[in-house]
Parts: C-alpha cells; structure tokens; sequence
C-alpha cells in the first residue's frame, strides 16, 4: 500500500529520521509524554494529516493514515498512537459549523493543544454501551459529570471529544458525544499510568463535575453518537492492526540482519534452519496481516461496511504480533535485549495493541457474529 498523497511518504521519512528516532528513548527513559512530540508532529504537518487542505491539513484518506501508523510504529508505537488520536480530533472538528471549535481545532494542528477521544471508563471498556458518564439537560445547556479511564493522550489533552450518557433506559440510543474544554471549569485530570514500553501514550484518566456544555458543544446526538464511534472504532482497530505490522517489520529487519552478520559453525546464523524457518513464519504471517488491513483500509475509503475487516485484521494481530517480536528478539540472542533496538518497547507495545479499541477476545466476539 501506497501513499496517495503527494509529499507524504517524504513527510513521515524526515520526522522519523530528524526527530523521532533521537527522542523514543529520552521519552519513554522519563516515563511521560512531552509535548514537544505535539509541537514537531505540528512542524511536519502531520496533526492535520485529514484536516481539508482548505484548513491548512494534507487532505489525506484513512488508507494514508494508515500507512502512516505502520510506518510511525517501525520506530515508536507509542508515537504514532498519540499523534493520529491528536490529529483525529482536530479533523472531526473541522467538519463542525462552530466557529469556536475549528479555532480548536487550528490549536491542535498548531500543537498547542492535545486532542483525545474519551469512551473509556473505570467499569466500561468494550462494553461501550455501559458507560456510566452522564449528561443532564438543565436550562438549555448540558451538566456532564463522569469518570473517564485508560484515555490516550489523557497526561495532555485539553480538547477532547467525551461520550456521555444522556438517557440511561434507552442504553446506546441514549448516549452522545460533546466537546470538553480542559481549561474550563468542571475538568479534573487524573492520574497518569505507567505503562512499560508505552509512557508515550500519555494514557491516564481525568474526571468531570458538573461540567457546563453548551448545546452547540454537543458534537453527535443521541442515537447517532454511537453508530459514529463504532465507526471510528472499526478505523482505529486496522490502523492499530497496521501499526502492529510495522513493529513486526522493524523486529525482523533486525533479526535478519543480525542473521546475516552473525556466524555460527562455519556460516551465517540466517543459513541454519532453525533461524531461517522461524523468520520465514513472520515474514508469512506479517504478508497476510498487511493483506487484511489493506482490505479493510480500502473499505473504510469507500465508507462501506467494515466491521467484520477490520476484527480480522485486529485479531490477528493480537495473535501474531507478540509471538513475532518475541522470535525477533530469541534469534538475535542476549544482543535482541539491548536497549538501542527498541525490541522491548515493541514488545510491550504488542501487548498494549492487544487491548487496544477492542481486545483479541472481542474480535472473536465480532468474527463468531459473522459466523
């Protein structure tokens, strides 16, 4: 897969090489993320990856999106989750009337804001219909309070699209998405995790307290809320499947070459069998993986049904991903556990995605419908 837009691959190859891979280590060495991440992503004009070029963003399809995830997570998974969750953001309100909400959305692409989307709670993750947060209508504006758990981008963010109960009997038909102001009153953030491998991500949690959203703030009706996040779901599922094939990429990249340099009774390490075999598996499954992100990337930008794709292409990579890295890492020897590689993040980054928008058992879930 390609990219469509003119300059883009140029884009990814210059802020990886001039930036990214200098910083993955200083970053994750002090367990937080920098919002000079933000700012350079804003340089190379990636937070406005999808943003209308009329707005001052590339225009880009999801298909690029997603090979950008792949090729951003060759060198930090973590990275490139924090920039397309920031970026996804910024697009959404760009395609909003309020005049208030594309300043925002110009702040974000400018990297003096931080976006996120909140779906997640403390009792609620794949069963998005529980969510607990709830959005009261009193005298023409809306008084949300909730908790909101297991956030991206949550140790930054300030603009974020928040989805809130408004009518607990009708379950998912009542629920519906607002833009949050972190700067305004009403806002708390939480607690920031330590995840191994992955403090890039700046998960976290934050809580709301009679929050005031005004009725132009609501971004998706009720009943409409959640079909568009089960949407964006199915996007985010295949470019996390994308992101996994390019860790697996990068892993057995190393490994090969490692192969090749290291001798070991007379020849090559990459010679023996048991090397060459075992790379030869990941190098099979990573081909079929790419081949179901693709079918599922090329749905999505025909906007047609993706559900089942893009659980494919999640599932699988749930299975293959750790397995793969690990192989990566056992055929370079004690060498495959020197920081330098970044093995270990990806590693624990493999895991991280497993979970991610969805876990391998909920794929299955997804699947055995189809079924």
């Amino acid at each position: 897969m390609q990219f469509q837009t003119p300059g883009l691959q140029d884009i990814v190859d210059d802020f990886v090489s001039s930036f990214l891979k200098d910083k993955r280590h200083e970053w994750e060495s002090t367990k937080t993320q920098h919002m000079e991440l933000f700012q350079e992503a804003s340089k190379f004009g990636l937070l406005g990856l999808e943003t209308d070029p009329a707005h001052g963003g590339l225009g880009a399809p999801f298909s690029d999106k997603v090979k950008l995830a792949e090729l951003m997570a060759q060198t930090s998974f973590a990275a490139a989750f924090s920039i397309i969750n920031s970026q996804n953001v910024a697009a959404r309100l760009r395609e909003s009337t309020a005049q208030r909400h594309h300043q925002m959305a110009d702040e974000i692409m400018a990297g003096d804001r931080v976006g996120c989307t909140a779906l997640t709670e403390p009792t609620a993750g794949s069963d998005f219909a529980a969510i607990q947060t709830s959005a009261k209508k009193i005298d023409g504006v809306w008084e949300i309070s909730g908790n909101k758990a297991w956030i991206t981008n949550a140790t930054n963010a300030e603009t974020i699209i928040l989805y809130a109960q408004t009518d607990p009997t009708k379950g998912w038909k009542g629920i519906a998405s607002f833009l949050i102001d972190g700067r305004k009153a009403g806002f708390e953030r939480g607690e920031s995790y330590s995840l191994i491998g992955g403090h890039i991500i700046g998960a976290g949690e934050f809580s709301l307290s009679s929050y005031v959203a005004s009725e132009e703030d609501m971004l998706a009706p009720p009943g409409e809320a959640f079909k568009v996040a089960m949407t964006s779901i199915n996007g985010a599922r295949t470019y996390v499947a994308a992101m996994c094939v390019g860790m697996m990429k990068n892993a057995l990249e190393l490994a090969t070459a490692y192969g090749k340099e290291r001798n070991a009774f007379g020849k090559p390490l990459l010679t023996h069998q048991g090397m060459g075999w075992s790379l030869s598996d990941i190098y099979t499954n990573i081909a079929a993986l790419e081949g179901l992100v693709e079918k599922s990337a090329a749905l999505i930008d025909g906007k047609q049904d993706a559900v089942l794709a893009a659980a494919l292409a999640k599932k699988m990579a749930g299975d293959i991903t750790i397995p793969a890295i690990s192989a990566c890492i056992q055929a370079m020897g004690a060498n495959g556990l020197r920081s330098e590689h970044f093995l270990g993040e990806h590693l624990a980054c493999a895991k991280i995605a497993a979970y991610t928008d969805g876990s391998t058992e909920m794929m299955k879930e997804r699947i055995s419908a189809y079924l």
